[in-house]
């Protein structure tokens, strides 16, 4: 040991020798290149599924071997290649995509480096088969010997890729094995064909069909490739602003995952993985998540070609926005409101209706006219809105062409009610007031109920028809209140939900005022990078506005003399270094928005209603009205439910009824 180790210093520490400067021969240029485009076979299938779908391809046939290692096969019915240019396209930066730097700026294509077809023929043994549009038959030219031969197939090309990584066998020695090679290639396919739902594809392994996706509409497609579970517990997302559209799907909180293995990004129709995309959805789950659970969605985005920069890496899986503010913002937004609806509204049936719906879209739409820039959307929805109406016209199919009707973007509008309860009322609830007695606005429905005098059998005085979350008819040792709807049983989480309606309350009331801070009596110090020191001197007036008084003790130390008060008993060193962080990263007025809300939910949660808190039925019913008219009210702060249905069918089922 003692020997190697003596051995590596005297290399280390030898003086080195002097190499004359040389010029790379083209097959070793070929192979570096190769290490950044080809990872593994799905890196090839990609490549070639992106060359087929420029060709303007309508079926895609993809065949493996051993999980891609031995044999990939990829064929088209595109345009094809001409004879007079097949020897071309295998050479080092030839490409029929871009011709000057206009049009790579404005480039709209899969592909445009023209490095993947010489990248893969330096690492494997790979043969092109083509034939084009007119041509009496196909060519096949083989990479290594050149050989240019007849063929036969229909118009379209065909790419054979044998033995990935033969002429670097170091870089074989890292793929995996063949079953987790397989699930890649797969997994690049699906990314396409979410994408494209008017092109088929079909993927072959050792003979055997793996995955099939025939042409259909966007929805259709959808279903297809992530299950019918996902369309029915995910809501329709859609926002626009200016060059901006935002549209797809984004998966209810309930149904998170433990994975981050269903989260699909496009921009342009081009599979991305951009950290500032996936904050913002992430910011707009942030306090309906529980936990480290990860959100199932897929997002595109369309943008004008020249305000993102698609050459950034050559995978070109990553992609840089002229303005990432704005794409961060539009996006946290359009998946926060699609969240915004409780599902409560879902489970009233058909045809019941409890008076607001029309409110509702009335207020939404005197607010959008009140916001420049910002207008009610009088066009049809895109299919994966939901069910169409009868005589409704489908919806275009995902990237292809644009939506009929005239759409714009709409921010999220908090519900009329909830603005209007001030925040010095919730303050005083969240002081200590009695539950029993709310002073909501009179005209509110919690006001309406905790007015109402209880009859004198006991029941409620409620409007004698279906409510969204039904009826109060018990309360269960202080925790869990009961109510009957038209679908069964409904259980709610009296803390859980009261938690929610009164942060949401918060929010709405506080606008842009300050947070109240409270100095302490012996400042904390903690030890700050340079990066914190630097975002604490430059946002001083935020962390102001947070209630937080921080400034440089040191070159390395922070000191905080003031926090807010109502975290008399939280962590202030933790939020502060939470605050900076954002501050360094993104916007101040996202900093400040986050931070705000992480106080007003710890508000909410010592001012909500406690357990072991008897309430009458009023009292009951006063809350589920409130959570009906409250945004995000199916989770509380902290992401965990707030309440449960149990249908009718489920509760014959625990008792065997009709067996």
């Amino acid at each position: 040991m003692d020997v190697s180790f003596s051995a590596v210093s005297e290399v280390a520490g030898a003086v080195p020798q002097r190499r004359s400067i040389r010029e790379l021969p083209d097959e070793l240029i070929s192979q570096i290149a190769a290490g950044e485009v080809v990872e593994r076979p799905a890196s090839v299938v990609r490549e070639l599924v992106d060359n087929a779908l420029d060709a303007g391809a309508s079926q895609i046939q993809v065949k493996l071997m051993a999980g891609g290692v031995r044999a990939i096969a990829v064929e088209d019915d595109g345009l094809g290649i001409p004879l007079e240019e097949l020897p071309l396209a295998l050479k080092r930066h030839a490409t029929s995509k871009i011709r000057s730097l206009d049009e790579l700026e404005s480039v709209h294509t899969m592909g445009f480096r023209g490095e993947a077809l010489a990248a893969i023929s330096s690492v494997a043994e790979m043969a092109v088969s083509s034939r084009f549009e007119g041509a009496l038959h196909a060519h096949r030219l083989d990479a290594r010997s050149g050989e240019l031969q007849p063929a036969a197939r229909s118009r379209g090309t065909s790419v054979e890729v044998r033995e990935l990584f033969f002429s670097t066998p170091a870089r074989r020695k890292f793929l995996k094995t063949d079953a987790t090679e397989l699930a890649h290639c797969v997994e690049s396919v699906r990314r396409h064909a979410l994408a494209r739902p008017d092109v088929g594809f079909t993927v072959w392994h050792e003979g055997k069909l793996v995955e099939q996706w025939r042409q259909a509409n966007s929805d259709t497609r959808l279903k297809d490739v992530l299950g019918d579970a996902f369309m029915a517990e995910s809501r329709p997302v859609y926002a626009e602003s200016g060059p901006l559209r935002i549209y797809g799907r984004a998966g209810l909180p309930e149904a998170a995952r433990s994975r981050a293995d269903m989260q699909y990004v496009y921009v342009n129709g081009r599979y991305v993985r951009d950290k500032l995309i996936a904050h913002g959805i992430r910011a707009a789950y942030e306090d309906v998540l529980h936990g480290h659970r990860q959100p199932c969605y897929v997002l595109f985005i369309e943008i004008a070609p020249d305000r993102v920069d698609v050459n950034v890496h050559p995978t070109k899986i990553e992609v840089r926005f002229r303005d990432g503010r704005e794409v961060h913002q539009k996006v946290r937004y359009a998946v926060q409101d699609a969240l915004a609806l409780s599902r409560s509204r879902e489970t009233a049936p058909a045809g019941v209706s409890d008076g607001r719906a029309g409110a509702d879209v009335l207020v939404a739409q005197n607010a959008a006219a009140n916001v420049p820039g910002v207008r009610p959307s009088p066009g049809n929805p895109p299919a994966w809105f939901g069910a169409h109406a009868a005589g409704e016209p489908e919806a275009p199919d995902y990237g292809t062409r644009a939506p009929a009707g005239d759409f714009a973007w709409r921010a999220p509008i908090h519900n009329s009610q909830q603005a209007q309860l001030g925040l010095a009322e919730v303050a005083t609830l969240y002081g200590g007031q009695d539950f029993a007695r709310p002073q909501p606005n009179p005209g509110s429905a919690v006001g309406a109920l905790s007015s109402a005098q209880p009859r004198r059998d006991g029941a409620s005085a409620l409007p004698d028809h279906a409510w969204p979350l039904g009826r109060a008819i018990a309360q269960i040792q202080g925790v869990y209140v009961l109510a009957e709807n038209a679908l069964g049983l409904v259980i709610v989480d009296m803390h859980a939900a009261h938690e929610r309606v009164v942060y949401e309350r918060l929010k709405a009331s506080l606008g842009a005022a300050d947070i109240e801070s409270q100095p302490l009596l012996i400042p904390v110090t903690f030890a700050a990078t340079a990066q914190e020191i630097a975002t604490a001197e430059a946002h001083s007036a935020t962390l102001t506005r947070l209630g937080l008084d921080v400034a440089p003790l040191s070159a390395k130390v922070l000191a905080v003399r003031a926090r807010p008060a109502a975290l008399a008993g939280g962590d202030v060193v933790d939020l502060v270094r939470h605050v900076l962080a954002e501050l360094s990263q993104f916007d101040a007025s996202h900093a400040i928005e986050r931070a705000q809300h992480e106080i007003l939910a710890t508000m909410a949660c010592h001012g909500a209603v406690r357990a072991n808190r008897q309430l009458n039925l009023d009292e009951m019913n006063a809350l589920l009205r409130d959570m009906e008219r409250t945004e995000r009210a199916d989770q509380c702060n902290h992401g965990r439910p707030t309440w449960r249905q149990l249908t009718m069918r489920e509760l014959d089922a625990l008792f065997l009824r009709g067996r």
